[in-house]
């Protein structure tokens, strides 16, 4: 038993979470409707993270220091069929890939982040430059009057890499939770959470490089001795670029700084997943109505069959989809606070019980003003016509 005097403050207004979370449970309420929910979008943002990560390898792959990549979205593989595919929109929105590889680029964070501002990685960028543009006086001469433009470019490119092997391990991550919930296996939400977490753990080690081809060399970027792992990275700055600090959404605040809308410290910053209001989803500037009408086309049909059973049919389809993906990224938080925890949550030792209750509690503080209240009392007072699963 965790005992009262542990609190880290008496009245803390989330200790509740706090409890729940130490009793095994996640942020969201372990509901059969919440599970299916979780599970049904999660296969959806898995088919859709495979699509968009092989995307952001291709083109840091192929892609760089081009400066008009047209076809950057076709993989190496242009058609006119695509082509006409691509203007009619009939495919996947990668622009919303780009949008979080940017967020990522800066918010910062992270041993990647570090590197990208050394000598080395200046120095190992001029060569790629001087290999790239061997025969184009013109390029190599605008690199001397601007010598930090194409250090910047690739940059960015190092991002569309570590981000594209990011979202290759969590596609894998999600597409296997769905195949053992439709084995059976997956019963309850904390489940969900264990799944991601370990998924999580089992991948922390894993390298982070990045490496560029030009005629028969191959130049190292991030090379594997830097050490670069995907947990430390790639993971945690990730949830700290997208769920927690995100970007503005044009059209929702004024960008003119004179209106003091947007806090000019962007470590205040609480426009990420977990704070976004779903219902604007839909309207012009809102990135994540690209990421939600991706889903949309690969949904799994017990959760389509959930959303045309509600009120408004598919009328409003994408902000149903939107509020299912926010509970499902409150699993992932779970699973990535349950894995960063400094001591096993189930310890016996007082110390280690207050010091992760202190560390939950940092955690929790940045969660009070986000949609956490809003998903657990949708969960508790407005359950979804639940089917059966196929």
């Amino acid at each position: 038993m965790v005992s009262i005097k542990n609190k880290p403050i008496k009245d803390y207004p989330l200790f509740e979470y706090i409890e729940r979370l130490e009793a095994g449970g996640a942020l969201l309420p372990d509901t059969p409707e919440n599970l299916l929910e979780v599970v049904g979008i999660l296969k959806s943002y898995g088919v859709v993270l495979d699509a968009y990560s092989k995307n952001l390898i291709y083109i840091a792959d192929n892609q760089f220091l081009v400066f008009f990549p047209f076809f950057k979205y076709f993989n190496g593989e242009f058609s006119v069929n695509k082509l006409l595919k691509h203007w009619w929109h009939d495919r996947i929105n990668f622009e919303y890939a780009e949008y979080c590889m940017k967020a990522m680029l800066w918010h910062g964070g992270g041993g990647l982040d570090e590197y990208l501002d050394t000598v080395e990685f200046k120095e190992s960028v001029q060569a790629v430059i001087a290999a790239k543009f061997k025969n184009n006086p013109l390029i190599l001469g605008v690199n001397q009057l601007f010598p930090d433009f194409l250090i910047e470019q690739m940059r960015v490119f190092s991002y569309y890499s570590a981000l594209g092997q990011f979202w290759r391990v969590m596609a894998d991550i999600f597409l296997s939770l769905s195949d053992l919930y439709d084995a059976g296996k997956i019963t309850y939400i904390p489940e969900v959470v264990d799944h991601i977490k370990a998924g999580l753990v089992a991948d922390a080690k894993r390298p982070i490089t990045y490496s560029v081809k030009i005629r028969d060399k191959v130049y190292d970027i991030l090379p594997a001795s830097l050490g670069l792992t995907f947990l430390a990275d790639t993971a945690i700055p990730y949830v700290e670029a997208v769920f927690f600090r995100g970007t503005p959404f044009f059209g929702t605040v004024s960008y003119n700084a004179q209106a003091y809308q947007i806090s000019p410290d962007q470590a205040r910053f609480q426009y990420g997943a977990l704070y976004a209001d779903p219902l604007p989803i839909g309207g012009a500037g809102i990135p994540p109505t690209l990421l939600m009408q991706d889903m949309r086309h690969y949904l799994p049909e017990y959760l389509h069959k959930v959303y045309r059973s509600n009120r408004r049919g598919e009328d409003d389809l994408l902000v149903q989809i939107c509020m299912s993906f926010q509970k499902s990224m409150f699993c992932v938080t779970t699973a990535a606070i349950l894995g960063l925890m400094p001591y096993p949550v189930d310890t016996k030792d007082s110390d280690e019980q207050q010091a992760n209750r202190v560390y939950l509690q940092q955690w929790l503080d940045r969660l009070k003003t986000s949609r956490l209240l809003e998903v657990n009392q949708d969960s508790n007072f407005c359950p979804l016509a639940l089917p059966e699963k196929l």
